[in-house]
């Protein structure tokens, strides 16, 4: 299993989710984060003073898959994420040694 976490645009989330919805993701989960890479800040004004955002607002999704959907659902975030912009985000993909559902008890690729 794998874990699979995706940093994206804030507008891109209903596109993102609509897709993993469409190819059986069944479960996510969404958090708001800030965070900067080569798209660094940007300068703001506010009451007649400029100052740097350094910090830009993110979306991280979080998906727990089975080793055979990565490639299919990376492919799906990259799709429906990319905008061709920088700033387009991020995919990383780890492992999962075990997943429990705490209602059921059921473990693993059950669990999912």
């Amino acid at each position: 299993m794998k874990k699979i976490e995706a940093i994206i645009k804030p507008f891109k989330l209903d596109e993102v989710r609509e897709a993993l919805s469409e190819i059986g993701v069944s479960g996510l989960t969404v958090t708001e984060v800030k965070g900067f890479g080569r798209q660094k800040g940007h300068t703001e004004l506010y009451r007649g003073a400029e100052y740097v955002v350094d910090f830009l607002p993110k979306i991280k999704v979080e998906v727990v898959v089975t080793d055979d959907r990565v490639a299919q659902v990376v492919d799906v975030i990259m799709e429906t994420a990319r905008t061709g912009k920088i700033g387009d985000g991020k995919i990383f993909v780890l492992p999962v040694e075990q997943v429990i559902r705490i209602r059921t008890g059921e473990t693993d690729g059950n669990a999912i």
